[in-house]
């Protein structure tokens, strides 16, 4: 359970940025980061299409690969959600 959710939180920093700065250094040095942070216990994927990537190689299990995605694409919507807001209240 403790990789999906740092997928999720991962994912959620990472779409934050990307939304909310949409500068191509913070959005490296956030991958960077996460990378650092969850790297060794998840693989740090934070995106389906890694994910799937990753387990088409064998390098994830099957297994984990749908709750891998869900928690994932969750955290990007939680993102977004987190952005609207804040640009509603701008």
């Amino acid at each position: 359970m403790i990789p999906y959710l740092l997928e999720f939180i991962g994912s959620i920093l990472f779409v934050y940025v990307i939304l909310s700065t949409n500068n191509p250094l913070a959005i490296g040095g956030t991958l960077a980061l996460i990378g650092i942070l969850i790297g060794n216990t998840t693989g740090g994927h934070v995106n389906p299409a890694v994910s799937i990537v990753m387990a088409s190689a064998g390098k994830l299990p099957i297994d984990d690969l749908l709750p891998y995605c869900i928690a994932q694409i969750m955290g990007g919507l939680v993102a977004l959600e987190f952005v609207r807001r804040q640009r509603q209240t701008e």
